[in-house]
């Protein structure tokens, strides 16, 4: 009988390269939220991929990008604390680029001074031809020794388990640190705030997402007339501006009840039950440099 194995990765490389759509295609869940913008990821998520002989688990960390405010220098620490913890990294680069960038360079180095077992991931092949893959392959091997160099498109889940088997010879026999049925970390409520801004993301303009602060304030799980069961979830969006507050509400609300109703859609796919949700939207001026609400975003 095959030992049972288990180990910690970290996912990690520059904003926006397809981790989180990565990850979610290997877990067959939502597990981060996705958004065509920027520093999407705010914290390390854990998320666990249960095999027949190994438990996997991941560990979905913030781009690396270069800080400007408080919350995004905690960021970029919680992607590099993930390294050192972690049996295997994976380190994603984008198929499209024609050198060792800068910010690849500097996570080189990083994963040079972790001294872990690295695989090399190369996303959205679909966009290049094969003899510019080829060179930037022999460039990235220049650089570091990898354990594996695997070629993918994060959107096919034809490649998650090639990605998983690479990792599993990696690992050393190992407990199962969760429960079959566990599949992330985070509660129900930190979902849910995660999908509330996603929706956010994906429906403002570039102007106002990274401003906004998301917490649900209210989770209860209730017994409506007809006995049927129902979420009551109550969230305020925070924003840094004024100006801000008005994009996110709309004329008339319009923008609001978007968010909401997709927001609410996807919550009630999740929970498998009616939601009933409101949201509400403050401002609250520098939040992104306040240390206590910066805490959440730390590696722990």
């Amino acid at each position: 009988m095959q030992e049972f194995k288990s180990g910690f990765v970290s996912v990690i490389g520059r904003t926006n390269v397809g981790k989180s759509t990565l990850l979610n295609n290997i877990i067959k869940e939502k597990v981060s939220i996705t958004a065509n913008k920027p520093q999407t990821t705010r914290m390390a998520i854990k998320a666990i991929a249960n095999r027949e002989n190994s438990q996997i688990i991941f560990i979905d960390t913030p781009g690396i990008h270069k800080p400007k405010t408080k919350l995004s220098e905690t960021m970029v620490e919680t992607a590099f604390s993930s390294l050192k913890d972690v049996d295997v990294i994976l380190f994603l680069i984008e198929a499209t680029s024609k050198d060792v960038g800068k910010g690849d360079k500097l996570l080189l180095e990083k994963i040079k001074e972790a001294k872990k077992k690295t695989i090399l991931i190369i996303n959205k092949i679909d966009l290049v031809k094969k003899e510019s893959l080829l060179e930037l392959i022999e460039k990235y091997k220049d650089e570091y020794d990898f354990e594996a160099v695997i070629p993918i498109s994060a959107t096919d889940e034809k490649y998650s388990e090639v990605v998983l088997d690479e990792i599993e010879k990696l690992l050393k026999p190992g407990p199962k640190y969760y429960e079959d049925d566990e599949y992330t970390d985070q509660t129900m409520r930190q979902i849910a705030e995660e999908i509330i801004r996603e929706k956010a993301l994906r429906l403002l303009n570039e102007e106002v997402p990274h401003g906004l602060y998301i917490e649900v304030e209210k989770f209860n799980l209730r017994k409506n007339s007809k006995k049927q069961e129902i979420y009551d979830i109550e969230a305020c969006i925070y924003c840094i501006k004024k100006s801000h507050k008005g994009i996110i509400i709309g004329k008339e609300g319009s923008m609001l009840k978007r968010i909401g109703s997709s927001s609410r859609i996807e919550l009630e796919k999740m929970l498998n039950t009616k939601v009933n949700l409101k949201i509400w939207v403050k401002v609250k001026e520098d939040w992104n440099e306040n240390t206590n609400i910066l805490k959440k975003f730390q590696y722990k």
